[in-house]
């Protein structure tokens, strides 16, 4: 049964937001975990520029850019655990924060319509993602979450596509918000729009690089920017 249509500026049927980076700000404790994680194996910790360049990777994938080239298997795979242990230790810390980015909740609650389908597509476990809607009070919010439990990581478009199969939504009528190369090359992969983020890890020259057709450089921007591509589409 379809809903009925309610007056709106753009003609976007799904809207993917990724979470680390363009909705909440986890650099600190992202970057506290991986020194954990390499310290625990006696290994150097990256520094922070490098690890915000792999947010939104899976594990394996970050590892394998952070750790030196010589690393064995063995000690990857201690890494990831260690990393897991680490951020599941943070979160259980009395006053734990993550904060939203400043308009963060105001965008959600104005995007969250009748005819539109929000949705999350993270390199987080699904674990991270339901701690992190909860905090924020965010749960109902998205009505697909895509994680790296049950699809291949970015910038593979799987996540993207699983999100469009929930949904009914086709790719002209989807659109990716995110911060990272691996946002706008997933999105652009599973032919759906791309809008980068400028407050988040990664670079402008790198998000345009990598796909992205349009910048955001603040969360207000979104639904003029969303207006501007002018397709059309309603959620079932």
């Amino acid at each position: 049964m379809k809903l009925k249509l309610v007056e709106r500026l753009h003609g976007f049927r799904l809207i993917i937001f990724d979470m680390d980076g363009t909705l909440v700000d986890s650099q600190h404790h992202i970057v506290s975990a991986m020194g954990e994680a390499f310290g625990g194996v006696g290994l150097p910790p990256p520094d922070g520029e490098a690890v915000r360049q792999i947010v939104g990777l899976t594990l394996e994938d970050a590892f394998l850019r952070l750790a030196p080239a010589d690393t064995p298997l063995s000690v990857h795979q201690e890494l990831q655990v260690l990393f897991k242990r680490a951020a599941i230790a943070q979160r259980d810390v009395p006053g734990y924060q993550e904060p939203l980015y400043e308009g963060a909740r105001e965008i959600i609650h104005q995007l969250d319509l009748p005819d539109v389908c929000l949705g999350i597509a993270t390199g987080r476990p699904r674990r991270g993602v339901d701690f992190s809607l909860a905090l924020h009070k965010l749960e109902n919010r998205f009505v697909t979450i895509q994680t790296v439990d049950s699809n291949p990581g970015k910038p593979h478009p799987g996540m993207v596509q699983q999100a469009m199969a929930e949904t009914g939504a086709d790719p002209e009528e989807t659109v990716v918000i995110g911060d990272t190369s691996y946002d706008m090359m997933m999105a652009r992969a599973a032919g759906a729009a791309a809008i980068g983020v400028t407050w988040g890890y990664h670079a402008e020259e790198a998000l345009l690089s990598a796909g992205a057709q349009v910048l955001a450089r603040e969360m207000a921007a979104l639904p003029a920017i969303l207006a501007g591509f002018r397709r059309i589409g309603s959620c079932a």
